[in-house]
């Protein structure tokens, strides 16, 4: 049997990234100012691959990409640029490009494009909108900054609940304003508050007499227009939902919540929860140095005041020190191993939060957990590096005092990387900004202060 063909590591590793020659043939074509070239470079390309592009290449060259090249979706590259970028692509674009681009995006996408940008902006983008599209973006916009209301689409299908599915069918045949993409026919009553919806699948695959309301599906649910689109992402995931109709709080329909929607917020409070626990905060690539320089300066502000606080535990000892200068060179093992220990259950704790696997009713077990799996990782390495420490320096009772800090310390790393987090969460406060700062504080003050106070009771 002949062996199957290798693929080269290569190939692999660049798997749906941009060709690397496209860059530099883009670079030839703007400098010839050659329009049809460039046309010819960005056309093939999906609308996701152009924005990834815009923020590869420099402000100067963006603009020059703008002023040669129009493109029917434009409107769909804004939507997939990252915002720090998406107000400097618009401003470079003229009017008529501008509304071009806008004219037929669907109204969550044209709220997520204007609900940034300055008052300037948003009703340069605003104006060229026909009147009913106008005033539903704008009505959108009115709901708070993350909730449902925001996120949702006023383009919908809906159907009277005493409907078949052949006049169904007939009816979305006869429309001319139909969504782009729709995967539910939402079932309203008189009052336009929805009773349930039917699949596409499902309503194509009965006969035209069949009832709409038999072949409604089980998981329907409506979401609150005033509901934070971090629940309702969470919901989406949770109940495996493709679309959810949005209603406001007289349970009436206003409009709807797709799939792609919801996993974006998804995707983005996954990425926000791990810049914020490394403190860097909602920062891209594409920032420029002053933005990001900016927006670190707090944490790293912080992180010196409670590096100073440690730095007062080491003085307290500063005689112990003087006298056996081994706990110098040993000190820093113990605050680092318990560092570690705790940014372990600190992760942990805040993914768990943020999907709701962590909660009131299961946090002392996991919090014992968690301190158990501590301590059993402490006495390992203790045995280790009091190993360690009795080749290297050949006192028994220093290797004593190492080995007992480190089970002090990591079991106490365990305890805070969950409890500090779960506190935090109970005040309001959001647990991957804050809990990493204050963790690593305890872990550091516990570790200096139990291997130095040990030494100063034991070994003077």
């Amino acid at each position: 049997m002949a062996e199957p063909e290798q693929v080269p590591e290569a190939e692999t590793e660049v798997e749906y990234a941009l060709d690397r020659g496209l860059v530099a043939s883009l670079y030839d074509a703007l400098g010839a100012h050659d329009a049809a070239r460039v046309a010819e470079l960005l056309e093939p390309l999906h609308p996701a691959d152009v924005a990834d592009l815009f923020e590869q290449i420099g402000p100067a060259k963006r603009r020059d990409v703008l002023s040669l090249w129009r493109s029917e979706d434009m409107g769909e590259v804004l939507s997939e640029l990252d915002e720090s970028l998406r107000e400097d692509v618009i401003a470079a674009l003229e009017p008529e490009a501008l509304a071009d681009a806008v004219r037929d995006l669907d109204s969550d996408d044209v709220v997520d494009l204007v609900e940034d940008l300055d008052a300037a902006q948003q009703d340069a983008i605003l104006q060229v909108l026909e009147a009913p599209d106008r005033v539903a973006v704008e009505q959108s916009l009115q709901y708070p900054e993350t909730s449902a209301g925001r996120l949702m689409q006023r383009e919908l299908v809906m159907a009277p609940e005493h409907w078949t599915v052949g006049q169904t069918i007939d009816h979305i045949r006869a429309a001319d304003d139909l969504p782009d993409q729709f995967y539910h026919v939402i079932l309203v009553d008189p009052r336009l508050r929805p009773t349930g919806y039917v699949t596409l699948g499902r309503m194509l695959g009965s006969t035209r007499g069949t009832a709409l309301s038999d072949i409604t599906e089980d998981t329907f649910r409506t979401i609150p227009a005033l509901q934070d689109e971090a629940d309702v992402a969470y919901a989406f995931n949770q109940y495996h939902l493709i679309s959810a109709p949005v209603v406001d709080e007289e349970d009436r329909l206003v409009g709807v919540i797709t799939i792609d929607d919801a996993m974006a917020v998804l995707d983005e409070e996954h990425n926000e929860d791990i810049l914020r626990l490394a403190g860097v905060g909602d920062e891209s690539v594409s920032d420029t140095t002053w933005a990001i320089t900016r927006q670190r300066f707090p944490w790293l502000a912080v992180n010196l005041l409670t590096a100073i606080v440690a730095s007062l535990v080491i003085s307290i000892f500063e005689e112990v020190i003087m006298q056996v200068v081994a706990l110098a060179v040993l000190m820093p093992i113990v605050a680092s191993m318990g560092g570690n220990a705790g940014t372990q259950s600190l992760t942990v704790a805040v993914r768990a939060i943020a999907t709701k696997d962590l909660t009131g009713s299961n946090a002392w077990r996991v919090l014992r957990r968690e301190v158990t799996a501590s301590l059993l990782n402490g006495l390992v390495f203790a045995v280790i590096m009091g190993g360690v420490s009795l080749v290297w320096f050949g006192t028994p009772v220093l290797a004593l005092v190492i080995g007992a800090a480190m089970v002090i310390n990591l079991g106490v790393a365990g305890f805070a990387g969950l409890l500090i987090p779960l506190a935090l969460d109970k005040l309001g406060i959001d647990p991957a900004l804050a809990s990493g700062t204050f963790v690593t504080t305890v872990t550091d003050v516990v570790g200096f202060f139990a291997f130095l106070g040990l030494a100063s009771m034991i070994l003077l």
